[in-house]
């Protein structure tokens, strides 16, 4: 009688992928019914600014509102730092335990620049400068964030997709955030110039210092 070779076939789940774009989907249907008008007026970001003239005031950062569209931000950029290292060979797609980890470290890495912000702010006594700037600047993150969910979950059921494709979307995403942070600045040059000397030091220490040890960790690992 032949011997027989039983050979042992892994099978990715992608279970945990659909539980994850159910509950996103939870979280937007909360949103558009319980904050009706702001869920909209947020919608329209790509076409007008209003919703940054309207709630603009320092409590939109910890309100509900915000609390879940950060929550879907952090899903959406998980899965597609997640399709993006599986696309270049250095992970899985389909492993939730990768998700896991890289949803804890992306949470983790904003929670402590926040912290940091509000350090710095404090300490060069620009804290009514650093509200309003960070407002704006984190509204439309947020929001393209949010245009990034869906396109996420698209890639992530498609089969086929080479790195050049999210090679592209980073680009684009990396573009418009450049192009939002330079328009936050045109917006408060006035401020800027009367304390330049504490904000280039906040620029550093912030935007700089944070992105470069991130990318130097992730390089080396």
């Amino acid at each position: 009688m032949n011997d027989m070779i039983l050979n042992v076939r892994e099978v990715e789940s992608k279970d945990w992928a659909t539980i994850i774009f159910i509950i996103s989907l939870v979280l937007l249907a909360l949103l558009s019914t319980i904050y009706e008008k702001r869920f909209a007026d947020f919608l329209r970001l790509g076409i007008s600014d209003k919703y940054v003239m309207l709630y603009r005031e320092n409590s939109n950062l910890v309100s509900g509102f915000n609390i879940l569209l950060f929550i879907l931000q952090l899903i959406s950029i998980s899965f597609f730092i997640q399709l993006f290292l599986s696309a270049s060979n250095m992970g899985s797609k389909s492993d939730w335990i990768l998700f896991v980890r890289i949803f804890t470290l992306t949470t983790s890495f904003v929670l402590i620049k926040f912290l940091i912000d509000k350090i710095l702010a404090l300490t060069f006594n620009i804290e009514e400068f650093a509200e309003m700037f960070n407002l704006r600047k984190v509204t439309y993150r947020t929001y393209f964030g949010l245009l990034l969910l869906p396109i996420s979950f698209g890639l992530f059921y498609y089969k086929d997709i080479d790195n050049s494709t999210y090679l592209i979307i980073l680009a684009v995403f990396l573009m418009a955030n450049a192009l939002i942070y330079l328009a936050s600045l045109k917006n408060y040059q006035k401020y800027i110039s009367g304390k330049l000397f504490y904000f280039i030091l906040y620029l550093c220490a912030l935007e700089i210092a944070p992105y470069y040890f991130m990318y130097y960790w992730f390089t080396n690992s």
